[in-house]
């Protein structure tokens, strides 16, 4: 019924909508590290680029010269290489196109050995992957990859894993108390009818903000199936999003294997209006609810359909409402020629009389960020900076039953912290010819629970099992202290699949009450394709 609903809707946009001069449809799979090198036309005063809706579209205007000359880096112009030269430097593995499509084929490794000196422990990743995309005619674009995995992590992701049953950022598996088989697949079919539209029917992730995390909607959980609406006219862009998702640690409605998986929806709404050449400002609004309940199927409400409407005033209608509403705003300003400053705040309760009497109540519930970011500092081409903090409260994205919290396959749709932290990072990017470095350093503070205890950070439990009243704040809890640093250099070999030879070295230190946690690790490694996956938590 779902899929049966989703394409009746895109056909009825499609028959309806004039098919001349599309706007842009080929999607640039988000990876940090690679948008960074598109920052001078992104944050460029003159483009009003709409630079917190992610992921980018190589085909736009603004950014396709760019793009372009990043992926053609280093072709021979005159063709006097060698076939196998070409192919694992320059060209995609298989390659078809004229003048009414273009596909494309690459074989995507991602390989990697480790040691972790602090804690005596080998790690390796061996990951073969795949990525088929392409273009038919001006309007349809579509992306495909997948991966098999099998490998050893350092000792914390490992504990994540085991505690979670979920590789961070990609999905289940064979997972085991020391080493981990999964996969993990990405799918994206993008149509373009007119230059106003663009639906998107995927299996992936979204990203809202400029800034490293997002505390609005980030790429950190697992993938998920999604429709997407993005509709652009004059200074506005709007993107709604309907989403199914899973809770694998929910309670399970049958004692078999009859249900599978508790699953959940969301519906988002995002308005960005670029208001002059250098300030925009963006208001998001999110709605999350259980598909079933052990008293019966509700499966997706029509009642929150409207792609331009505002969502509060229809989970009201409900007075019994079990849904989950989350509010926001993102801003933006071009301070300087390559600098913006950035900051977002997400609502998700809010009680102003105890708001204002500063007693701590504990569902005065939010989160924040603040940032700023360019490119090119010091006047050195290619050196992209970004400083950032970012804080949300005890008991932000959780709810009164966990299948409606702000999360999906037992991870946050926001911060990979959840929730009681506070956070300072930044990061440098330095790109010359082939050679590209980073470097990352984090600091955060935070509070974990105590044993049959919650206190707020943990957004997987139930806010009415808190520990806190009133007095509620920040790293409240077992006070934990968390330092991060990490550097990687890396040597591009072919910019098509963003292969390249990689060595980082990373250091962490946990610390609390309960003792001291640290890794000193070192890797190596072939690797490619262009995702997010986050370790740094």
């Amino acid at each position: 019924m779902r899929k049966i609903f989703l394409m009746a809707l895109m056909a009825i946009f499609a028959l309806t909508a004039d098919a001349q001069n599309p706007t842009p449809n080929r999607n640039i799979p988000y990876d940090y590290q690679f948008y960074q090198k598109l920052n001078p036309s992104v944050y460029d005063p003159q483009s009003k680029f709409h630079s917190a809706i992610k992921g980018f579209y190589a085909d736009d205007s603004a950014l396709q010269m760019h793009f372009d000359s990043l992926m053609n880096a280093g072709t021979d112009s005159l063709n006097k290489r060698s076939w196998v030269h070409r192919k694992l430097f320059q060209e995609h593995l298989l390659e078809f196109k004229n003048e009414d499509y273009h596909i494309y084929a690459d074989f995507l490794p991602d390989f990697q050995i480790g040691r972790d000196f602090a804690a005596d422990r080998s790690t390796w990743l061996n990951t073969r992957g795949f990525q088929v995309g392409g273009n038919v005619g001006k309007q349809f674009s579509f992306y495909l990859n997948g991966f098999e995995n099998q490998g050893k992590f350092v000792n914390y992701v490992n504990n994540s894993i085991v505690a979670n049953q979920v590789v961070p950022g990609q999905g289940y598996g064979k997972l085991g108390a020391d080493k981990q088989d999964w996969s993990y697949v990405t799918a994206l079919l993008s149509y373009t009818p007119n230059k106003y539209l663009n639906f998107a029917l995927g299996y992936d992730k979204n990203f809202i903000g400029d800034g490293y995390r997002s505390m609005l909607l980030s790429d950190v959980s697992s993938n998920y199936s999604f429709f997407r609406v993005r509709a652009t006219v004059g200074s506005v862009q709007y993107q709604t999003i309907f989403a199914y998702m899973l809770d694998p640690g929910a309670p399970k409605l049958a004692s078999d294997r009859r249900l599978g998986d508790r699953g959940k929806w969301m519906a988002a709404h995002y308005v960005d209006w670029n208001a002059t050449k250098r300030f925009s400002v963006g208001f998001f609004q999110a709605v999350t609810w259980a598909d079933a309940e052990p008293e019966g199927k509700r499966g997706f409400d029509f009642n929150y359909i409207h792609p331009f409407m505002f969502l509060r005033p229809v989970e009201n209608t409900n007075t019994t409402s079990p849904d989950k509403m989350r509010l926001g705003i993102n801003l933006k300003y071009e301070l300087l020629e390559k600098t913006a400053l950035y900051g977002q705040f997400m609502f998700d309760e809010f009680t102003a009389k105890e708001f204002f009497k500063g007693n701590g109540y504990w569902a005065n519930k939010f989160a924040v960020q603040f940032g700023v970011r360019g490119s090119d500092l010091f006047k050195v081409q290619g050196l992209n900076y970004l400083a950032e903090f970012n804080t949300a409260r005890p008991y932000t994205y959780a709810h009164f039953d966990r299948i409606s919290n702000y999360a999906n396959y037992n991870q946050s749709l926001a911060h990979p912290r959840g929730a009681n932290f506070r956070e300072f990072l930044g990061i440098l990017n330095y790109s010359y010819k082939r050679f590209d470095l980073q470097g990352q350093a984090l600091y955060s503070r935070y509070g974990l629970d105590p044993a049959d205890m919650n206190y707020g950070g943990d957004i997987f439990k139930s806010y009415d099992t808190r520990a806190v009243q009133y007095g509620s704040h920040i790293g409240q809890g077992i006070g934990t202290d968390l330092y991060y640093v990490k550097g990687q250099v890396a040597y591009l070999l072919n910019p098509k699949y963003n292969l390249r030879l990689e060595v980082a070295g990373t250091y962490r230190r946990e610390s609390n009450e309960l003792g001291l946690n640290k890794t000193g690790l070192i890797t190596i490694g072939l690797r490619s394709s262009f995702r997010n996956i986050y370790h740094d938590f």
